[in-house]
């Protein structure tokens, strides 16, 4: 994608990574890719806010040269030192030696640890301001959204808040802004963005809106450092964000399980009917062929979440276990639940589920409903009840 203004004099001089499936290592799934957002102030001082993966500082710093010679930047900052956001650093500085860097204290130390040279780190903290000349950048710090280090950049002359990671999706495109993509699949994607990496952060996210609205910032523009950059809709992914944060949900219930021999799916397929039956949005996922991030995103906005496996060697069957520990690790607000499963001379899959529940937060509703072997149709009618007790909870 090739440069492009956002604001008279303020370009976006980022890289667009189309293939990437994989993000923090397997954790994270990016079937739309992503893009490392970067922004480029042309003033009396060039500043250049936030930075990218190594793998395409090449190509930002050819957007830089569309606009002018990277070595008359005069400041960088960071508003984050995950590698995704800075990884160019030190070849950009190689570039522009005498540019001051601007970051919190904890990115200062963390920067050290990163890329160890000796550059003219200049730490910042909430409501200090920076004078570019006609602009200026107003700084809030914002740690824990998503590491200790993270902080938002504001341009009240332009009502521009560039937040690094909040407000991202994991989106490639060829067009910049949301009003020019289709708004269901960025928020869809907004949402998993959220869920994945800023859900265990939800009472701090919210925490942080409140702030800036504390302190009358006028937004009408608000530029990630990944996915598209809101224009049009910004008020729409604030809002979007102080729901999920405040974890509330919908009459929605996610069912995730796993089957050896079919009986703990055919459960699982008689407690969607009930939940439906009290008219409840119920959706059935099967681990081991369904995307863990996509669940979770799900997950979001569910009220209920029931979770079922067959028991093998006296627990779940293992690729549950990774689902529940990934859902442990974010923290869901606000969740009611339950398990289930089918076993055979031994059980121990719904107990230890109920347990990783448990420390997940979730508020357990139900006993854990366990049948021995194949389900036969009065079993099937205990499940279908199941469901319906769920969806009346609901």
């Amino acid at each position: 994608m090739a440069t492009r203004e956002l604001k008279k004099g303020i370009y976006w001089v980022g890289a667009v990574d189309w293939d990437i499936r994989e993000f923090h290592g397997p954790s994270y799934s990016t079937h739309q890719g992503t893009s490392y957002n970067a922004y480029l102030i042309v003033d009396e001082k060039i500043t250049l806010v936030d930075i990218v993966d190594v793998h395409f500082v090449d190509v930002m710093i050819e957007h830089i040269k569309e606009v002018i010679d990277p070595e008359k930047i005069d400041y960088i900052i960071i508003n984050h030192v995950e590698p995704d956001h800075s990884g160019g650093f030190p070849k950009l500085m190689a570039l522009a030696p005498n540019a001051r860097v601007f970051c919190s204290k904890n990115g200062k130390d963390a920067m050290e640890q990163h890329y160890f040279g000796d550059y003219q780190y200049e730490i910042v903290k909430t409501g200090d301001v920076l004078s570019l000349g006609q602009r200026s950048i107003q700084f809030i710090e914002a740690p824990m959204l998503h590491w200790p280090d993270s902080m938002f950049s504001y341009i009240e002359e332009e009502a521009l808040l560039m937040p690094n990671d909040a407000f991202g999706q994991h989106y490639a495109s060829s067009m910049l802004f949301d009003d020019e993509n289709d708004m269901c699949t960025v928020m869809e994607e907004a949402k998993k963005y959220y869920a994945n990496i800023l859900m265990p952060f939800s009472p701090l996210v919210v925490k942080k809106i409140e702030e800036i609205i504390k302190m009358n910032f006028k937004i009408d523009m608000i530029a990630p450092s990944h996915g598209i950059v809101w224009r049009s809709h910004h008020e729409k992914i604030i809002e979007a964000y102080m729901k999920w944060g405040k974890g509330e949900t919908h009459r929605k219930a996610i069912v995730v399980y796993e089957t050896m021999w079919n009986s703990t799916e055919r459960m699982a397929r008689a407690i969607i009917e009930g939940l439906v039956s009290e008219g409840v949005d119920a959706r059935l996922y099967r681990v081991s062929v369904s995307d863990v991030n996509d669940i979770i995103k799900e997950v979001l906005d569910a009220k209920a979440l029931l979770v079922a496996s067959s028991t093998i060697n006296n627990t779940m069957i293992a690729n549950m276990a990774y689902f529940l520990e990934e859902l442990m690790g974010l923290k869901p607000r606000n969740k009611i639940g339950a398990a289930f499963g089918s076993y055979g001379w031994g059980k121990g899959a719904v107990v230890n589920i109920e347990k990783k529940l448990k420390e997940a937060g979730i508020q357990l509703v139900k006993e854990g409903l366990q049948i021995k072997y194949v389900p036969t149709e009065e079993a099937l009618k205990a499940c279908y009840e199941f469901g319906k007790d769920i969806g009346r909870m609901i």
